[in-house]
């Protein structure tokens, strides 16, 4: 029997008590009110991250976990869509086994848009018949996100066929619906949607909210929505939680959804409520089996210092230690290295844009921004060929297709403020392609092929100067020391900030350059995408 004194912050009671906490092997064994205790520290739940894709973490879940749960983090919801497409089903299955070798508990979805759109190209597809193959088993918790909105407006049949699965196996529906409100949105929700993490405005989530959706408030790496939605928490907070959707390795290592909390708290929000929307809210909704402080409940609990300092000092999964004081007590697990990778290195010919005499149709991002915004421009022209135009920063981006050898895409974009060097990047959402942006075409080129020949990667490029973090599982994570990796991404990121710019996270802004199912316009291996059509788009007008 293991006994924990302090402050138990019971969240269904909406009390906090001065007690002991009794543990049995796995399971709570007894609550006892003590008010003469003198220990000063809070029990909580453990923290549940709503909406997560591991693989944007670039960490397989093992080592996911050992960096999470330094932080409160027991448990998360998980997409597996990233690597759903390069491995299809298989991926799933690793991500899962995986995740089984460690004390944390991942919760995975079945991915419901594989490929995403039909305008680009993947290493699988998930048709009914493998969402079906996935929602039968006990591991998948859910549809994951519902990207194919246009699909379920329109009453596409094989949308309709993935929705109807989910709802024969009594498992929610996870939205991803960017700036749809009003009567399409109602629509939307009434096919069976009840989560959003993509919300960017308050307007749009209180009509979503009026509709019975919950909103997932999601601080991730690139898209932090934060600021705009928190402001819900006081009126709404049965229908919040708290996601980070994606989260490169070395903001992980400095914190996960207890930073959220602490902001939320520091604005003056209510305890009860703001753990609610990472404990309470996640495990009714999605059926998890994670603890809640309730007598014969799983030992999912965390041990902090104070609600106002909110420093984690213990993090506990069915009674084991997993994290103590800023140190993970979960070891490393050796994994497999399973991958699609095809590409052929490009040579710089295969870079080369001829002028038209009109208008160079440009991307613009847009920092914390998922969104991009279409803008015209003047192509700068030299021998033949349109480059990149340091001074308007607009820059020349490629995608590649890495599961069989193709000509690169080439689009230009705006508001990387690069001023010499190349980027480029096998973690592409959604289809994971090769994507690269560049001052020049030579690092440009270099940059790309140091992916290719590494079968996976983000890699840096300035004149004679290089570097590659290399990425062997699915191209997209790796499977070494996660926190030696966060070292690593830390390294290469601040390297790419160098380059010019005032971008928060370089490498995550341009993984979604690639994102056709968010507005405006982006760019494939199959050419630019207009977001508004939901069609493919010429590079001039």
């Amino acid at each position: 029997m293991k006994i924990f004194k302090g402050n138990i912050v019971d969240i269904l009671a909406g009390k906090i008590i001065k007690g002991e906490l009794h543990i049995e092997g796995s399971k709570i064994k007894a609550i006892i009110p003590n008010n003469t205790i003198t220990e000063t520290q809070y029990i909580l739940p453990g923290l549940i991250d709503a909406h997560i894709h591991i693989e944007s973490s670039m960490l397989i879940p093992s080592e996911f976990a050992r960096l999470a749960s330094v932080h409160g983090t027991v448990a998360t919801v998980s997409d597996p869509h990233e690597i759903a497409n390069v491995l299809g089903i298989d991926g799933v299955k690793f991500m899962i086994e995986n995740g089984k070798k460690v004390p944390f508990k991942f919760y995975f979805g079945a991915p419901s848009c594989v490929p995403a759109t039909p305008f680009e190209s993947t290493g699988a597809s998930l048709g009914p018949k493998e969402v079906e193959e996935l929602l039968e088993m006990d591991e998948i918790k859910y549809l994951a996100e519902m990207m194919n909105f246009p699909g379920v407006l329109n009453g596409d049949p094989e949308v309709l066929k993935k929705l109807s699965s989910a709802k024969r196996h009594d498992k929610p529906v996870d939205g991803h619906a960017p700036g749809l409100k009003g009567k399409d949105a109602q629509k939307y929700v009434t096919a069976g949607i009840s989560t959003d993490h993509e919300c960017f405005t308050t307007e749009e989530a209180l009509d979503k909210l009026k509709d019975g959706m919950f909103v997932q408030i999601r601080e991730g790496s690139a898209a932090k929505n934060f600021e705009s939605l928190i402001e819900l928490m006081g009126k709404y907070s049965d229908k919040i939680m708290l996601c980070s959707d994606d989260k490169h390795p070395n903001d992980l290592e400095q914190g996960h959804i207890n930073q959220m909390i602490k902001r939320a708290l520091a604005k003056g929000f209510d305890l009860m409520n703001v753990l609610k929307s990472c404990t309470l809210n996640p495990i009714q909704h999605y059926k998890l089996n994670v603890g809640l402080l309730q007598v014969g409940d799983d030992a999912d609990f965390i041990v902090i210092d104070n609600p106002t300092h909110f420093q984690v000092l213990k993090t506990f999964v069915q009674g084991q230690l997993i994290a103590e004081n800023g140190k993970t007590l979960i070891d490393s697990v050796q994994e497999e290295t399973p991958n699609l990778f095809v590409a052929q290195p490009l040579t710089i010919s295969d870079l080369i844009v001829k002028p038209q005499d009109k208008k160079l149709k440009i991307i613009e991002a847009i920092t914390g921004q998922l969104i991009t915004r279409s803008v015209l421009g003047e192509a700068l022209i030299e021998q033949n060929n349109v480059i990149s135009d340091i001074q308007h920063d607009v820059l020349k981006i490629a995608v590649i297709n890495r599961y069989k050898p193709s000509k690169p895409a080439i689009g230009f974009v705006r508001g990387f403020g690069f001023k010499k060097g190349a980027i480029a990047s096998s973690v592409a959402h959604d289809s994971h392609n090769i994507i690269g942006i560049g001052t020049t075409d030579a690092e440009l080129l270099k940059a790309i092929n140091l992916i290719i020949n590494k079968t996976g990667g983000v890699s840096w490029v300035n004149e004679k100067e290089q570097m590659i973090l290399p990425l062997p599982v699915a191209g997209i994570m790796s499977n070494q020391d996660g926190f030696e990796v966060a070292r690593k991404y830390a390294e290469i990121d601040k390297k790419a900030k160098s380059l010019g710019g005032n971008l928060e996270a370089p490498f995550m802004t341009l993984s979604f350059m690639a994102l056709l199912v968010i507005p405006e316009l982006k760019l494939s291996d199959k050419g630019l995408f207009d977001g508004n059509s939901f069609s493919l788009t010429n590079l001039f007008e």
